[in-house]
């Protein structure tokens, strides 16, 4: 997100609004519930069936761990409105295969998601035009919205989100009080030198903190490494784009892979588990570490603040719950604040019946107007809305994004975009994630890593503009 972009966020959000999510598959995208198996095609009731004639919803979702969340906002519409709400949640790291194959089903899907420009390449035959919605008004920022080169609006951004590492705070000052600490405060630790310089001794003073690593385990599991593959290795690619002053590339030269080096090998050396077993993690193992107060640090994002309350036997308090940028040894990053942005668009299907279509539209909207709907994006989802309906008191009182917020309103600090959303292709993430794994467990070498990095970001790129 470009900083005039973050600064028209921030500024309506100190005063009226605001709050991804992992982060997704495609960050996130990223995380583990109950959820509900993409369903046959005949399970979802047809259009003629619905209620008054006034069509049906089937949203397909891509984050498992907000799962119970849609369902009961799908339950509450229904029973508000008579209209069929259907939410069927993808399972990490499948959204774009489900999406695929449930497109092509006779009751495809009528509200989906894509995360960004890529994905409105992938999936545009399938993007309804939205400019004359109510959601797509309702914007703080319309430049966030995805635009065709007909000038159509074809996917509207519904959350504003950070990631950084997670820390707590009761721990880090258990270690300022020891004899021979690095530094004496968190705010001393503005760049990868003094992180190193930190972590490594707390790595040292391990039992003496009553923590197993200071970081919590790097999730290495196929569909669990999104936050490596993805949200980590926004950073190179962000200092890359900001060097060449572009906001993608058909040949990334991964210039900054030894900085993604440093602190991956920070993450790895410093852990509550050897580098040779995290492809056995996932992300909520990891969460619960940190929420069990196993370890002092995590990565992840604001949405994961209901991975560590949710935790049964939580001992980390509210307040100790904080955020620091990722360091990775870049010139300059002593400025640099979170990553703040977002990938999560929703997109309403152009190949459902006219009923569908408003039926699905309305749906959405009412989420971001009704006072049930606000009640949920905001203390349930978690969501820092980007959308005008929310009042001052609306935004989200959990900690994470309350230091997002923060973080947002630091006018010393400048937000690391999201380029992510530029990625190639979901392949290109997990062949990434793939050399991640190998290197961790010590069967190839980093040149290696980074050589799968420029040629499955070369052959991606390729292939997609091959296939338009």
């Amino acid at each position: 997100m470009k900083k005039k972009v973050i600064s028209a966020l921030l500024s309506v959000a100190m005063v009226a609004t605001l709050l991804m999510g992992c982060g997704s598959q495609e960050a996130a995208p990223v995380e583990e519930a109950a959820t509900e198996e993409a369903a046959p095609a005949e399970e979802v009731a047809p259009a003629e069936e619905a209620a008054a004639g006034e069509g049906q919803v089937y949203y397909l979702n891509f984050k498992p761990e907000v799962d119970e969340v849609w369902q009961s906002l799908a339950a509450k519409y229904t029973e508000e409105t008579g209209v069929p709400v259907k939410v069927v949640t993808a399972a990490s790291g499948t959204y774009e295969q489900t999406l695929k194959s449930e497109i092509a089903n006779a009751n495809a899907p009528t509200l989906f998601q894509i995360n960004g420009p890529v994905g409105y390449q992938n999936w545009k035959d399938y993007c309804l035009d939205l400019k004359d919605t109510d959601l797509y008004s309702w914007l703080l920022d319309s430049s966030l919205a995805i635009t065709g080169e007909d000038g159509g609006i074809y996917g509207i951004p519904y959350v504003v989100e950070g990631y950084g590492i997670i820390y707590n705070n009761a721990i880090m000052d258990k270690y300022f009080a020891m004899d021979g600490a690095v530094v004496a405060s968190t705010d001393e630790i503005i760049n990868y030198d003094t992180l190193k310089a930190v972590v490594e001794d707390m790595q040292s003073k391990a039992a003496d903190l009553g923590i197993e690593g200071v970081f919590a385990s790097t999730s290495l599991t196929p569909g669990e490494d999104w936050r490596w593959q993805t949200h980590l290795a926004n950073l190179p690619v962000y200092y890359e784009y900001k060097d060449k002053k572009i906001s993608d590339t058909d040949a990334l030269e991964f210039t900054y892979s030894d900085n993604y080096k440093n602190i991956f090998d920070l993450y790895i050396n410093n852990s509550c588990t050897e580098p040779g077993l995290l492809g056995s993690k996932s992300v909520d193992d990891s969460m619960a570490e940190f929420a069990l107060g196993k370890a002092a640090m995590v990565q992840n994002g604001n949405w994961g603040w209901g991975q560590i309350s949710g935790v049964e036997g939580n001992t980390v308090a509210e307040t100790d719950v904080k955020f620091m940028p990722i360091y990775t040894g870049a010139a300059g990053e002593e400025n640099q604040g979170l990553c703040t942005g977002t990938e999560n668009f929703f997109c309403i299907n152009s190949q459902a019946s006219e009923a569908d279509q408003k039926a699905s539209i309305a749906f959405v909207e009412w989420i971001f107007s009704s006072d049930a709907g606000k009640a949920a994006v905001t203390n349930e989802l978690g969501f820092i809305a980007p959308f005008s309906t929310f009042e001052d008191d609306e935004k989200p009182k959990d900690p994470l994004a309350q230091e997002v917020l923060r973080y947002m309103a630091d006018s010393s600090k400048t937000s690391v975009a999201w380029n992510f959303t530029s990625f190639p292709s979901q392949q290109f993430k997990d062949d990434f994630g793939q050399a991640l794994l190998e290197y961790a467990a010590g069967s190839i070498a980093w040149d290696d890593v980074k050589a799968v990095v420029v040629e499955r970001w070369a052959a991606e790129k390729a292939a997609t503009a091959q296939a338009e």
